[in-house]
Formats: C-alpha cells, sequence, structure tokens
C-alpha cells in the first residue's frame, strides 16, 4: 500500500499467519476448558490471568533490552517461534493446569515479541504516517484471526464429528500457519538500522509524561470483559458450538474494516481522541452483551480492541523516546491489568452472577472514560502536549 515500507508489509504477514493460528485455539478455548476438560468458569479466569500476568515482567525486560543493545528481529523471530511451538501442544492436554502452562509460553512468545515488533514497525514507518502503518498491521492481523475463525466454521460444517477429538484435531493444525510466520519473519523482514545513542541512559524522563494516558489504558481493561467471558456468554444464552467461531469472525471483520481507515484518523486528529471513541465502544459492547445483543456486543468489541490498540501504539511512536521500553511498559501493562480483572471477573460471576460481573465491568469502564474526557478538555488549552 502507498507510504508503508515493505518490511512493514512482510511483518504483517506475519502477524497473519500467527493470528491465524491464535483464533484457531482462543476460539475454542473457553469450551474446550468448561465443557470438555469440565472445569468450572474460576478455573477459566484462572488460566486466563496466569497466560497474562506470567509474561508481564518479560516484555518490560525485552522492550529495555531491545532498546539497551539494539537488538530487535532476533526478539521478533524468537517470540514467533515460541509461540508457533506451544499452541499445538494443547491437543495433548488433559487439565486446567497444562492448559494455563501452555498458554503462558505462547503468551512468554508474544511478550518477547512484541515491544520490538512495534519498534520496528515505527522505525520503517514514514514521518506523520505512523498511523497508517500501525493500521495496515493491525487489518494484517485481525485478518488472520478471521480467517482462522472462518476455518473452524468451515471444518465444523463439513465434518460429521463435532467432539473433543475434532477440537484437539484444530490444536494440531495451529502448527502450519505458525510456522508459515516464522519463516517469512527469518527470510522477508530486515532488522533495523542500528541508532546512535545520545545517552547511555533507556529511560528517559521525558517518557514519563506519556503513563497518564498508559495508566487510562491499564485501568480500562482492568475493568473490562476478556473475549473468553464474551464468548462463554454467548454459548449460556444458546449459541451453538458451530455458531461461536462466527461471533469472532464478527469481532475481526469489524476490526478489518476499521483498522486501516482509524489509523488514517488517527493522524488527522490525534491519539487521545481516537482513544476516546474507542472506550465508548467498548461500553456500548458490554451493554449489549448485558441485553443479550450477542452479535452487536462482539461488533463493538472488535470495534474497541482495535481502534484502542491502534491509538495506543501510535501514541508511542509519535511520542515516546525509548520506544522499546515504553512499548515493553504499555505490553507488560496489559499483561498486569488485564490478567487482575480476568480474575476478578471470574471470581466475581463464579460466586454471585454475570450480571453482577458485568455492572462491575461497566462501572469501572465508564468511570476511566468519564476520567479520560476531563483531562483532555483540561488539556486541550495547553500548547506542547502530546498527542
Amino acid at each position: 500500500m502507498k507510504n508503508i515500507n515493505s518490511n512493514v508489509i512482510a511483518i504483517g504477514w506475519v502477524s497473519f499467519f500467527t493470528d491465524m493460528a491464535s483464533a484457531m485455539v482462543t476460539t475454542l478455548l473457553p469450551v474446550f476448558v468448561v465443557y470438555v476438560l469440565d472445569e468450572g468458569i474460576d478455573k477459566l479466569g484462572y488460566i486466563i490471568a496466569v497466560a497474562t500476568f506470567v509474561s508481564y515482567a518479560l516484555r518490560i525486560l525485552f522492550g529495555y533490552l531491545s532498546d539497551r543493545y539494539q537488538i530487535v528481529k532476533p526478539f521478533v523471530a524468537g517470540g514467533y517461534l515460541i509461540s508457533a511451538l506451544t499452541k499445538p501442544l494443547l491437543a495433548f492436554s488433559y487439565s486446567y493446569t497444562s492448559v494455563a502452562l501452555l498458554r503462558s509460553l505462547e503468551r512468554m512468545g508474544k511478550a518477547i515479541r512484541s515491544a520490538s515488533k512495534d519498534a520496528l514497525i515505527s522505525s520503517y514507518s514514514k514521518k506523520e504516517k505512523e498511523g497508517k502503518s500501525f493500521g495496515f498491521h493491525k487489518m494484517m492481523d485481525v485478518s488472520g484471526e478471521m480467517l482462522g475463525s472462518l476455518i473452524i466454521v468451515f471444518v465444523f460444517f463439513f465434518s460429521s464429528i463435532q467432539n473433543e477429538t475434532l477440537i484437539r484435531g484444530i490444536f494440531a493444525w495451529t502448527f502450519l500457519p505458525g510456522m508459515m510466520g516464522v519463516f517469512i519473519v527469518l527470510f522477508f523482514v530486515k532488522d533495523t538500522p542500528k541508532k546512535e545513542k545520545k545517552s547511555n541512559f533507556v529511560i528517559q524522563k521525558e517518557d514519563y509524561r506519556l503513563f497518564w494516558v498508559l495508566g487510562s489504558y491499564f485501568f480500562f481493561l482492568l475493568f473490562f470483559m476478556s473475549d473468553q467471558y464474551f464468548l462463554l456468554r454467548a454459548k449460556d444464552v444458546g449459541m451453538t458450538l458451530s455458531q461461536i467461531p462466527l461471533l469472532a469472525i464478527t469481532s475481526t471483520l469489524t476490526q478489518v474494516v476499521l483498522s486501516y481507515y482509524s489509523g488514517v484518523l488517527i493522524d488527522k486528529m490525534g491519539a487521545k481522541i481516537i482513544l476516546l471513541f474507542a472506550y465508548v465502544f467498548g461500553i456500548f459492547s458490554l451493554l449489549s452483551m448485558e441485553y443479550e445483543l450477542v452479535w452487536l456486543s462482539f461488533a463493538f468489541f472488535g470495534a474497541f480492541t482495535v481502534v484502542s490498540l491502534n491509538a495506543m501504539r501510535v501514541y508511542i511512536s509519535k511520542n515516546a523516546i525509548s520506544q522499546g521500553f515504553v512499548y515493553g511498559v504499555f505490553y507488560g501493562g496489559i499483561a498486569i491489568f488485564s490478567a487482575v480483572g480476568a480474575l476478578l471477573i471470574g471470581l466475581i460471576w463464579s460466586r454471585y452472577s454475570f450480571y453482577v460481573a458485568i455492572n462491575f465491568s461497566l462501572s469501572g469502564a465508564v468511570f476511566i472514560t468519564i476520567l479520560l474526557l476531563g483531562t483532555i478538555l483540561f488539556t486541550k488549552k495547553n500548547k506542547g502536549v502530546v498527542k
């Protein structure tokens, strides 16, 4: 595409194949844990929490190391390789503890590559066109997710056996798209050019000013329900096993449609304004799920996911000095707050009800949105405020 570097396009294809494999896992994982392994909803919460929490320190660590020693492509390739090898092993899991372990290892691979991958995209993005680059990358990312979900729909539609064996077989086949992504990153993605160091310090004081926006995003995720809970709720309200992947497709299709254009809007309007719109999408998603408007809920969920991630990644790209480290903090914060939120919501749902859990989510999401709006209005008149 115009104004998008070939390395960004290549890393987009890497994410396409990797997230194809991821969607083949995450779409079926709640059903696999709760109904196949016969574990409780609280166990699903533990798996989500452990898998996200275990990698938080590594995200910050590898972001720091990437900046300190200017290591980018090795971390990207290594992270994708770990993820490609661990997903198929879920086919041999027979307890929630083994699922939690494998999901943690897979998330560890994501932790190793995440900050370096975004630093790579940023380094090959043209000035004032960062939104387009990140929007394109996310579009490829979610296109892969959508194809992964479509593959599951296709398999369930044409298979006469819709049971544990089929689910385990799908997990095993994720090896192929996962390794395709590894192949592309090894042979078609260039490392970032070395930069002359202006300071021996990786952590720059100027980057502290970015943390209030990052903090608002972290706390929004603390209250926001995981997609795993959304899928489980869909099953509870009557969706069949073959329909559930269609919900994931609804979410990813929304992301494909909005990703590139949201990047263009971020370049024009600024990341904070677009982030505010993303929060509103998240609130609508929760409200729709509470009133059992399942399809609409997944569409708004996709809108929140893609718009918020694009806004935050571009915000860091445009304003951070130590990009690798700040991206590491960003992904580390996502891991910590998402993990704690998943654990809290799982416990509330298990001990009380779904409605208590979703009202907890809604209250927190609305509060954070109001705080961000107030901060934007308060700082609007100040000059030199980061975008």
